[in-house]
């Protein structure tokens, strides 16, 4: 596989979660508070992706592997803890921002570990990329903006932690299949918000149903998916470029909004998701094709 596709598959894992957003709000307006949405999220994302993992292939693993890919989740389940805990004190729109801030934060930890400094153009699509999620998010047209110490908090733990989970991805075991990798992280995302947010819920059969066909969107979109789509391309792209492709999010979530919930996104917020797609293809330009490769 080149590495252009690879970074598709990260691009595409980016989108995924930019679904989340809109299935999150359908759930609140039908009555579902934030432990039935977030746990039926986990719960149903596990049981999807154990479910691909019985008719995948599998390789010999060791206590220790298991060990290392479910403590890998624990950002993954963090990152969702976070954001909805963000939620409960700051406008959507500015959580998301908060939450972007990964884009640069992914960056800045592989110059700290790996030494590698960014380049001309993953600096500039940075700087594409806040300024496009700022319009995207309609900050500049909203009147009144809610701002609260705790929800900044929230919100910029849930940026650090999203970061985490994508340089987990590209570097905890990478000699296993993917889907066997993945199906271990969401596994362990599942056991830390059930920590948090005990699944008091399952001894109501009435709201497992009622709960269940977000639960399945959720969990499909924000629990299966994403790991084993960055399990897969983050090896090769290396988590600095592997941020500014998830940055595909943010336009995804302005999109859905617009066509499900019938949101009103006004010219500013469009030409921000213009910014941000192009702040992602400017980061992709590279000066030679080796540096493309993060680890070939």
């Amino acid at each position: 596989m080149k590495t252009w596709q690879y970074a598709f598959i990260v691009f595409l894992g980016g989108c995924s979660y930019g679904i989340l957003s809109t299935f999150v709000k359908l759930a609140y307006a039908a009555g579902f508070s934030v432990t039935e949405v977030i746990g039926g999220q986990y719960l149903f994302g596990a049981i999807l992706i154990w479910l691909l993992f019985l008719f995948s292939k599998k390789q010999k693993i060791t206590g220790r592997q298991i060990g290392k890919l479910l403590l890998s989740g624990l950002p993954f389940g963090l990152t969702g803890v976070f954001y909805y805990q963000a939620l409960q004190t700051l406008d959507a729109s500015l959580a998301i921002i908060f939450l972007f801030q990964f884009v640069w934060i992914g960056t800045f930890l592989e110059w700290a570990l790996y030494r590698k400094k960014p380049n001309f153009n993953k600096v500039i699509s940075i700087i594409i990329l806040i300024i496009g999620s700022v319009l995207a998010a309609g900050i500049i047209v909203e009147k009144g903006i809610n701002m609260t110490w705790q929800g900044s908090i929230w919100g910029i733990l849930s940026a650090i932690t999203f970061t985490i989970s994508i340089f987990l991805t590209g570097s905890v075991e990478k000699n296993l299949p993917p889907i066997q990798r993945s199906t271990l992280i969401a596994t362990g995302a599942l056991i830390t918000v059930s920590v948090i947010f005990p699944p008091v819920f399952l001894a109501n059969i009435s709201v497992i149903m009622g709960v269940a066909p977000y639960g399945i969107l959720l969990g499909l979109f924000g629990v299966a998916l994403p790991p084993l789509l960055f399990s897969i391309g983050m090896p090769h792209v290396g988590p600095s470029l592997g941020t500014i492709l998830s940055a595909s999010e943010l336009p995804v979530a302005v999109t859905m909004a617009s066509i499900i919930l019938a949101e009103h996104v006004g010219l500013s917020q469009w030409f921000g998701v213009m910014l941000i797609l192009c702040g992602i293809i400017f980061g992709n330009i590279q000066r030679s094709k080796t540096e493309l490769v993060y680890d070939n």
